[in-house]
């Protein structure tokens, strides 16, 4: 009787090993659409290794190599209705809602910090960074960076970000490279004033900017300000000029 107990207890421990071993742990947007999933939506992957952290995943593809299905999305600006000037602590958690706009939705299951899951994600791939927008004309236009990270939090979350390809936008972010996050409450730019104070968003800043993608939603044209709202310089030659939508989204280089 006791040996029979001892089997059936080794049975039951082998096979919660294989239902553990065998559990679907994507990585990142990218691990979801090769496994099948073609719609785009909010899918859990594990950046960390362990912790599932949900997501929301660009699926659709316009049939072009660096648009293929599988981004994952940390930024997007639609419609104004989300308030980007925020402190430190809600950039590092994230916020809004990924229906609408929102800057690093994670909707987690344990509480962790969000610039740190990016940190995560990028440490063990390497990833293209594609930035899309689009004018309050119609016009729209994409910038391609072939290679970026996020630095750990002990290095400010510093931005990598390098392999630039037009897509008619420009270049608004290279311009940005190798500096920390900043926000109006946690000044780490490479100004001698505090650039997102200054400009009201949250961002790699340095003295200050040429893309400000969490400022000021304008909607449109707005010559008596100047470089507070959602510009990205390179398109429009202009820091008076928000754009109507922007999304920054990342996958690994194929």
């Amino acid at each position: 009787m006791a040996m029979t107990v001892f089997v059936a207890a080794l049975l039951s421990v082998f096979t919660a090993s294989v239902c553990v071993a065998d559990v679907f742990m994507p990585a990142d947007c990218s691990d979801v659409y090769k496994a099948g999933e073609s719609v785009s939506g909010i899918y859990s992957i594990y950046p960390a290794g362990d912790v599932p952290v949900w997501v929301y995943c660009h699926m659709v593809s316009d049939g072009k190599d660096e648009d293929n299905g599988g981004w994952t999305v940390f930024q997007k600006r639609m419609d104004g209705s989300v308030n980007f000037y925020r402190p430190w602590n809600q950039y590092k958690r994230g916020f809004g809602a990924t229906e609408g706009e929102y800057w690093l939705v994670f909707v987690l299951r344990y509480i962790t910090t969000l610039l740190e899951n990016m940190y995560q994600l990028t440490r063990n791939r390497k990833y293209m960074l594609r930035v899309d927008l689009e004018d309050f004309t119609g016009r729209k236009g994409f910038a391609l960076y072939s290679s970026f990270s996020v630095g750990p939090e002990s290095d400010g979350y510093k931005l990598h970000v390098s392999g630039f390809k037009d897509g008619g936008a420009g270049d608004s972010l290279t311009y940005h490279n190798g500096q920390k996050f900043s926000t109006f409450d946690k000044d780490q730019d490479s100004s001698d004033t505090n650039c997102a104070k200054r400009f009201l968003g949250g961002f790699w800043y340095n003295t200050c900017h040429y893309a400000n993608p969490n400022g000021v939603y304008l909607w449109g044209e707005d010559p008596t300000i100047f470089a507070i709202g959602d510009v990205w310089y390179h398109w429009k030659t202009s820091h008076a000029v928000g754009m109507k939508t922007i999304s920054m989204k990342i996958k690994p280089v194929s």
